[in-house]
């Protein structure tokens, strides 16, 4: 039985941390220094850079993380559909209060100037009507439809500022009908395949049928990566319940959303896209602005500290940097000082109880076993529960229920591995099994974590695995354990 673990003791970070890859990585040892910090998750945004540069920098992170033993995990971020307007003639255009300005999805060729620009979408004269709010460059700018003219939207500027090209473009209080995919994502839903990627997000999604077609060309494409929906518009949010069911993670992308729905309402829409994803046994992210500051500055604002640290305390499984290392001049001190914040914040999370799940009818016995493991941790004293599973499956579960107890993850499945490298509580481990004996695989189990200085002589574990080693979705036996003095089982009951 070969093993290798890292980072296990049990005051290590529980959180999850997911940074960007851009110019200020691409520096082998600026990446080092990320992973040492404790990124555990890496973003390549398709937005930017062409496949070449995408390729290396997967490769990089690949052999980066392989040389230094780190279970690390590449996510592809999808472009998607955003709207935005087309190109000015020197620019930009400064539209003042009170202006006429057309956004003209007819002719989206002729340079826009300070009376009309081209935009990209267009739908965009049949989702709107006289009295919506266009925001645009973020909600600087707005400006209220007047009229609707066949491609042309006539409007008038409420908040003036300098537009400048390809600024975003939302309807205040959503009801944009464009799809979660755009026709540019394709190749790059290819390109994630041919990069390996552990992980593939899709933008501005709608409802579940935006995640089943991604899901139908990812595995087309030859790609078993798990599927992240970014929740950035309002009939995200409206179809919040069937989008969880259709994908593995939920990333709250705080950016679009806020400038939709306002900024007073993000708070609390926040906290209930991460109880309802941890409701339906999703992974959670939380991004967008997180440490904005840190572009240009060694060290957080307060602000920025509490926001990291309510997302924690919230329940969120993992919490992203954007252009804070992709651009930054801080790349790997960001990562350090979100590390720091989460540490601090995890100390102050609240056990959850198991109340609201003792109700729920498990459809796989898998499931069942995981929410019996974590009865027992809640209720009885433990120092650790560790899962032997296959495809990472069992350690998810165990996951969605906020604890005290750290999860260690053994798994043979180098791709099961990366995945779990998203999941709150838990710490993935590289364990080669090599007997059939599944008292033998526990007692070399507990004696090789004993020696990490995971667990110590008298701690009780709970080790969740299956009788048939090796198989996906097999796991139906809980052991309750003490060790002895060599790390070894002293009893079993």
């Amino acid at each position: 039985m070969n093993f290798d673990i890292d980072n296990a003791g049990s005051h290590a970070r529980r959180t999850k941390i997911i940074a960007t890859l851009g110019p200020a990585t691409d520096p082998p040892q600026v990446l080092e220094g990320m992973i040492l910090a404790g990124a555990n998750v890496f973003r390549l945004n398709m937005s930017h850079g062409p496949a070449e540069e995408q390729l290396a920098r997967a490769r990089m992170v690949r052999e980066i993380s392989a040389r230094l033993g780190r279970e690390v995990a590449l996510l592809a971020d999808l472009q998607g559909p955003k709207i935005r307007v087309e190109r000015f003639e020197s620019g930009g255009a400064e539209l003042t209060p009170g202006d006429e300005f057309t956004l003209d999805a007819e002719d989206v060729r002729t340079p826009g100037d300070r009376h009309r620009v081209g935009v990209s979408y267009p739908g965009l004269p049949g989702d709107v009507k006289p009295g919506d709010t266009l925001l645009l460059d973020d909600g600087l700018i707005a400006m209220r439809v007047e009229a609707v003219e066949g491609g042309k939207v006539r409007c008038r500027v409420e908040h003036g500022g300098m537009l400048k090209d390809r600024k975003g473009l939302n309807l205040k209080g959503g009801g944009l009908s464009i799809s979660g995919l755009a026709e540019h994502d394709l190749p790059h839903i290819d390109l994630a395949a041919r990069m390996g990627v552990d992980y593939l997000a899709v933008s501005f999604v709608s409802d579940e049928r935006d995640m089943n077609h991604a899901r139908k060309l990812l595995r087309k494409a030859g790609s078993e990566a798990a599927l992240v929906a970014k929740i950035e518009r309002m009939e995200g949010v409206q179809n919040l319940e069937e989008i969880c069911e259709a994908a593995d993670v939920i990333m709250v992308a705080r950016g679009d959303l806020g400038v939709e729905i306002g900024d007073e309402e993000l708070p609390g829409l926040q906290k209930r896209i991460i109880r309802t994803a941890l409701k339906h046994n999703c992974i959670v992210a939380t991004a967008t602005q997180m440490m904005q500051s840190m572009v240009e500055n060694p060290i957080p604002t307060r602000a920025e500290v509490l926001d990291v640290a309510n997302a924690v305390i919230d329940g969120t499984d993992a919490v992203m940097l954007s252009a804070e290392t992709a651009v930054g001049k801080y790349p790997v001190r960001v990562i350090e000082a979100m590390n720091r914040i989460c540490l601090g914040a995890e100390r102050h999370v609240e056990q959850e109880g198991l109340i609201s799940r003792l109700n729920v009818r498990f459809q796989r016995i898998d499931q069942a076993i995981a929410m019996a493991a974590m009865f027992m941790a809640t209720n009885v004293s433990v120092q650790a529960i560790i899962a032997l599973t296959e495809s990472g499956s069992t350690a998810q579960w165990l996951s969605r229920v906020r604890s005290a107890v750290p999860i260690y993850a053994f798994s043979p499945n180098e791709a099961s591995r990366r995945r779990m490298a998203m999941l709150r509580d838990v710490y993935p481990v590289r364990q080669e099994v090599e007997s059939d004996d599944e008292n033998l695989v526990i007692q070399s189990t507990l004696r090789n974590l004993w020696r990490s200085g995971a667990v110590v002589a008298g701690d009780r574990v709970i080790v969740t695995m299956g009788d048939r080693m090796g198989k996906s979705g097999g796991t139906n036996t809980l052991r309750f354990i003490k060790l002895d003095a060599d790390g070894r089982s002293n009893y079993v009951v």
